[in-house]
């Protein structure tokens, strides 16, 4: 019971608790199954837009992606064209239950792709993943820098 009445659909506001202010959403509902707003749909939303850092150290470029939850078999890490490296996977959505009443679905399921062009200096055959605690990591070596040769002339004279 709360102690603010709600002048939106009759939902209720508990003001003790900072996790329970529902905020009025118009469109809540409109595109769930059957206009149910607590019923979650297949493939929620796809999470395109996977979180990741790309840095280049003198030795390499180094991609570290946020893919909490996923594990290594669901991921792929695959060089497209000489000097594409893509970055895909899935997460599937939790089984739903008849009698389950679900309050909210937030956490995105789907398919997803992130897709980096690399300079030239990039060794895409010596590519190297690995997955530690939802973070992926991908070193690409690079070519190392060919210093110019000096060659010092004596003077004559």
């Amino acid at each position: 019971m709360s102690l603010i009445p709600s002048f939106f659909g009759g939902r209720r506001t508990n003001v003790f608790d900072p996790f329970s202010l529902d905020v009025w959403d118009p469109f809540e509902g409109f595109l769930t199954p059957s206009g149910l707003a607590n019923a979650p749909t297949k493939d929620v939303a796809a999470f395109t837009s996977a979180k990741v850092d790309w840095r280049e150290t003198p030795e390499a470029h180094v991609f570290k992606a946020d893919l909490p939850g996923l594990k290594k078999e669901e991921v792929k890490v695959e060089v497209e064209d000489g000097n594409i490296l893509q970055i895909s996977g899935q997460r599937s959505s939790e089984n739903e239950e008849k009698s389950d009443t679900w309050h909210r679905v937030e956490r995105s399921s789907g398919k997803f792709m992130r897709r980096f062009r690399l300079p030239e200096n990039a060794k895409m055959e010596e590519v190297k993943a690995s997955m530690e605690n939802g973070v992926l990591s991908v070193t690409v070596p690079k070519v190392p820098e060919k210093k110019p040769e000096v060659k010092s002339v004596d003077i004559s004279g």
